[in-house]
């Protein structure tokens, strides 16, 4: 692989699980943003950042660390599959149990006191509807949390990147044989929010477009000769303003404004990745000289496996100790997640030093 490739999948990678923080931190009322989403409560210029980022610019994160997956797994078709399956066992299901497991602990704990147990019940986090506390839920609930249903929701993503590589003979056939055919399929899988069991559409379109992208050789190593820095940049945000607007002004019962506020979140995602990756050259060549990025960047996967339930209950908690201040939603919003954030990178570097084998095990081996 070119070796500025390279460096863009490792920078993109890292700011994309960064900015998951952002995502995940929001403060609106409705707690729980689809791409389709409308809001209930007043235009303001904090719930208009909110949205704009969480549910607009931003989402073009997981998408685009999907295709890296794909490009970079379908790079290794000279492997045995057992052999690469049972790498991927260890680098993403036994990280998933880990830090599923992790989530719950910190949320017990989190229980034990007043204070914190308020704001985990205002962050209602439990996928499956009961805020109660894991003492009143007992083992068998508990176990069905950390087994299948994580408070740490996010894991949901390298679960099905593992069915994906499971899948990957299936997947890499399709693609070779019907591309097009494959890819129209996969699109209507996201488009319409397909999901069976560990299976989402949203995944699987864009790990598909990832391999497809490696297979025939697409140069995405360098700009396109149609691509304008300028005029990407221009559409990807203004495609977010627009839809961002439109969740506020929209009315939730018509039966049109899903369709609307989704074919807005399909474009404003396919023009974010094109105006990041092609747009941002000499942005990551800086950061990719400098060792403190670099150094900040190894703990990527510990950023992802760890913001979630922290990021969500600690909003919460300074909801209660900043709610006198003026503008403290927004206030919260941009400062909770940074600190969250370096609660992380402390973390993982404590961790790494402290318990390097039990890091690995962690990890999946990243970081190292």
């Amino acid at each position: 692989m070119d070796r500025f490739l390279s460096q863009k999948f490792k920078f993109y990678s890292f700011v994309s699980i960064s900015l998951l923080l952002y995502v995940h931190g929001y403060n609106l009322q409705d707690s729980y943003l689809t791409p389709y989403s409308t809001v209930q409560e007043p235009l303001t210029f904090t719930t208009f950042i909110e949205y704009f980022l969480a549910n607009g610019a931003l989402r073009f994160r997981i998408p685009l660390l999907f295709i890296i997956s794909g490009y970079i797994y379908s790079l290794q078709d000279k492997k045995p599959y057992a052999e690469r399956i049972k790498r991927r066992f260890a680098t993403l299901i036994v990280p998933f149990f880990f830090w599923s497991a992790v989530g719950i602990l910190v949320t017990f704990i989190w229980q034990q006191f007043d204070v914190t147990a308020q704001a985990v019940r205002d962050a209602a986090l439990d996928q499956l509807g009961d805020n109660r506390p894991y003492n009143e839920i007992g083992w068998p609930g508990v176990l069905y949390r950390w087994l299948v249903r994580p408070v740490s929701f996010h894991l949901w993503f390298i679960r099905s990147l593992f069915i994906y590589n499971v899948l990957y003979p299936f997947i890499s056939w399709f693609i070779s044989k019907a591309p097009m055919v494959w890819l129209a399929i996969v699109f209507l899988f996201w488009h319409t929010v397909f999901s069976f069991l560990f299976i989402e559409g949203q995944g699987l379109f864009f790990f598909s477009l990832g391999v497809l992208i490696n297979k025939y050789n697409y140069p995405i190593y360098k700009k396109p000769l149609w691509f304008s820095h300028y005029l990407s940049w221009l559409f990807f945000l203004g495609i977010s303003v627009i839809k961002t607007f439109m969740a506020f002004e929209l009315d939730p019962t018509n039966a049109g404004t899903p369709f609307i506020l989704y074919a807005l979140h399909d474009i404003s995602i396919g023009a974010g990745i094109l105006a990041i990756w092609f747009g941002a050259d000499p942005v990551v060549k800086w950061c990719m000289e400098k060792k403190w990025f670099q150094w900040a960047a190894s703990f990527s996967f510990i950023i992802f496996a760890f913001h979630v339930p922290l990021v969500h209950y600690t909003t919460r908690l300074a909801f209660v100790y900043w709610n006198h201040l003026p503008n403290y939603r927004l206030l919260t919003y941009l400062v909770v997640p940074i600190f969250i954030f370096f609660v992380c990178l402390v973390t993982g570097a404590l961790f790494r030093k402290i318990f390097p084998k039990v890091y690995r095990l962690a990890t999946g081996g990243r970081g190292f």
